[in-house]
């Protein structure tokens, strides 16, 4: 699987978020949660096909909710957790090797 380097592991402290965009021009949001983790989803409400990872992101829960009509996405499953989206959008890997963070895509 391909993978595209995010940033350095120093640049994405515990509560933040980047955007990054792939060779095939698809944007994807990677967050690390309160605990660590690394998540990375499809920057697109599957609502309306709006942005979503630039809405509030909250690092605890490891959700995120869509800045044009308020859905919330789960950030391990992709799902969304409230109406108006119903259908989930597409989960990616993201790890740290060597002091980088890194996406599969």
């Amino acid at each position: 699987m391909p993978e595209i380097t995010v940033c350095s592991s120093d640049d994405l402290p515990e509560g933040a978020m980047r955007i990054v965009t792939t060779d095939d021009g698809r944007k994807v949001g990677v967050f690390r949660c309160a605990n660590g983790e690394l998540l990375a989803i499809e920057d697109r409400c599957s609502h309306d096909d709006g942005p979503l990872a630039e809405g509030p992101f909250d690092p605890a829960a490891c959700t995120v909710e869509c800045p044009r009509h308020g859905s919330l996405f789960d950030l391990r499953t992709g799902r969304p957790r409230s109406l108006p989206a119903y259908a989930p959008v597409e989960t990616f890997a993201a790890r740290e090797e060597d002091g980088l963070v890194k996406l599969e895509v």
